[in-house]
């Protein structure tokens, strides 16, 4: 397998101004992004800094950002483009184990056990979006 690449001296200035376990929370969820992209052979994948926050793209895949909330100190989430219908389809899988932002994120208390599966699930429906965006319910297994 791949290795997880090094980030650009400008996503990493970012990070560097976030409380260390933030940090640590942001760079958990960057490295699942990464291995996911690795793991179905996505080999376009782009780290860059939108809106100020961690952003991955791909062409066949949907924006995902990573971001700290400084308003909120124990709170960091992994959000979607609201236009899409991919967090509508994550309430209906993940209900009972995510807590949501409208229909653009899914927040985390530092504090907080991620449901691990689910949310490379998640990723795996946003890094493939464009194959999926026609498909009833983005065609989950």
């Amino acid at each position: 397998m791949n290795k997880i690449p090094e980030m650009s001296l400008e996503v990493k200035d970012v990070l560097d101004t976030y409380p260390v376990i933030i940090q640590n929370k942001l760079l958990f969820l960057r490295e699942l992004i990464i291995e996911i992209s690795i793991e179905e052979n996505i080999k376009d994948l782009k780290e860059e800094l939108k809106w100020g926050d961690l952003s991955y793209l791909c062409k066949n895949g949907s924006t995902i950002r990573i971001a700290y909330n400084k308003n909120k100190k124990d709170e960091y989430g992994i959000y979607f483009n609201c236009k899409t219908k991919l967090v509508k389809t994550f309430r209906i899988l993940f209900l009972d184990l995510f807590t949501f932002e409208d229909n653009r994120a899914i927040k985390f208390q530092i504090n907080e056990k991620i449901a691990l599966k689910e949310l490379k699930y998640c990723i795996l429906l946003a890094l493939t979006y464009h194959k999926r965006k026609h498909l009833l319910m983005l065609d989950i297994e």
